[in-house]
């Protein structure tokens, strides 16, 4: 069993009469204190951010003082270790002292020595704890702005509000379009968490059968149904100690809806076919692409579920509220598939750009890294056709000319506004500011046709 961060001193001593004297001191001075008459098995109770000292006798039966502090800072170099000595182990003590012991305490001391000492080592403590603290919310804000990148508010938002979850133990609900990123925010709220060294499970809900689904997730006991031979250990217990990734929780049916609010509420799982509640200690990230609570209203999702899984909930912005974000994504996913594959970069010319900035981009983060995988290994790209963006809009690692882009960059520009409703060639003429002798020039250059010309157009 671990010991618990309440505990401020680790007391280790064979003599139990001495034991209980310095446990009284250190106990009359207000500090929790543990007592242990051997120091066998003591590292692996320790974790490496517990917040006490420990003070041992150097000479004990089976394994010693030095034994003990070279065991432990083989753990944690920066654990304050004070040694008890007898007036012979004096040498032994200086030793301990060059390999890294806080303080050594020569028999017989007094007890305003001892507090003096384990004080001192407990303020070292705090300083060397609260500095760890802010290297590690320091890499993880490194770690977040390489994971999730850009700088638009929408994603500094984003990062801020994953950074303030990600420390807490509450159920979080992301909310994002398809290929907005959900999994890669469920991995940041993992890694950044206290659980980052239990399992991350990720789970697919729509991925799974009907038929399978309640057993994946549960797990099943031998002869629960038929085929079930063998014991099977269900999603939510795997994940035990750890986080549990659903995604699209929405296309869950109605009955595993209501053993998931339980399972949320109680926090114990059963196994199909059985009848032991097994305890869990997990973490549930939920992400959808609808919108729950209409789809709670319109009787395909429990209401009380939504409610339950509201409390904490994240909105991934999609690529086409975020702006120059793009740009920034697209080449640093052309970078890195560049290096992956041996090639050399290549950077954005000024149309292409353009371009990027003005695709709607319906299939999110996850369209705009394929797009700038072809882009690295000198593919010819073309964007699909958006309300919002350019028609045929094509991209290549290795454009032509400057005369050459100047005429892709203004047929894009006319074929995106062809897109937009128009009554007549003159409201085109005057949306793209250009005289309509001009435009119709342009258009039969560039092969592109308007449908809707009218009688005042002739």
């Amino acid at each position: 069993m671990s010991i618990d961060n309440q505990i401020q001193v680790v007391l280790i001593d064979d003599d139990p009469h001495l034991r209980q004297a310095l446990c009284q001191t250190l106990d009359l001075a207000g500090l929790k204190v543990l007592t242990l008459g051997e120091a066998n098995g003591l590292t692996a109770r320790l974790s490496r951010d517990w917040p006490g000292v420990v003070v041992s006798d150097i000479r004990m039966p089976g394994m010693d003082g030095l034994e003990l502090l070279a065991d432990l800072h083989a753990q944690d170099p920066d654990l304050p270790v004070l040694l008890i000595t007898g007036h012979g182990d004096v040498p032994l003590a200086v030793q301990a002292m060059r390999a890294g012991a806080y303080d050594f305490l020569e028999k017989p001391f007094s007890s305003d020595a001892l507090l003096d000492s384990v004080r001192r080592a407990l303020a070292l403590r705090r300083l060397v704890l609260d500095n760890r603290s802010l290297r590690l919310a320091l890499s993880d804000r490194q770690q977040l702005s390489t994971r999730l990148v850009g700088h638009s508010p929408q994603m500094l938002r984003l990062r801020e509000q994953i950074g303030a979850l990600a420390a807490t133990r509450a159920d979080v609900l992301i909310l994002g379009e398809t290929g907005a990123g959900k999994e890669v925010v469920a991995r940041a709220l993992h890694d950044l968490s206290s659980r980052r060294s239990g399992p991350f499970v990720a789970i697919n809900a729509g991925a799974l059968a009907e038929s399978v689904v309640e057993s994946e997730l549960f797990g099943h006991e031998p002869g629960a149904f038929t085929g079930a031979q063998k014991r099977r250990i269900g999603k939510f217990e795997f994940a035990n100690g750890g986080t549990l990734f659903l995604d699209e929780i929405e296309s869950m049916s109605l009955d595993v809806q209501v053993k998931l609010l339980r399972l949320l509420q109680e926090r114990v799982v059963e196994r199909l076919g059985g009848n032991q509640l097994i305890p869990l200690d997990i973490r549930i990230i939920a992400a959808t692409k609808e919108d729950l609570r209409q789809a709670a209203d319109q009787g395909r999702f429990r209401a009380d579920l939504y409610y339950r899984l509201n409390v904490a909930p994240l909105r991934i912005p999609p690529l086409r509220e975020r702006g120059e974000d793009a740009l920034m994504l697209f080449q640093h996913f052309a970078d890195e598939a560049s290096s992956r594959h041996g090639l050399p970069l290549h950077e954005l010319q000024p149309g292409q750009r353009a371009l990027l900035l003005r695709h709607n981009w319906p299939g999110n983060v996850r369209e705009l890294q394929n797009a700038a995988e072809r882009f690295a290994l000198g593919l010819e790209l073309a964007l699909d056709n958006t309300p919002d963006s350019p028609a045929s809009s094509v991209l290549t690692s290795t454009p032509g000319g400057l005369s050459e882009q100047v005429e892709q960059f203004e047929k894009s520009l006319i074929a995106a506004e062809l897109t937009r409703p128009h009554s007549s060639m003159r409201s085109l003429a005057e949306a793209l500011g250009v005289p309509r002798k001009t435009l119709h020039d342009k258009l039969r250059k560039h092969g592109l046709n308007f449908a809707n010309q009218s009688a005042d157009d002739e």
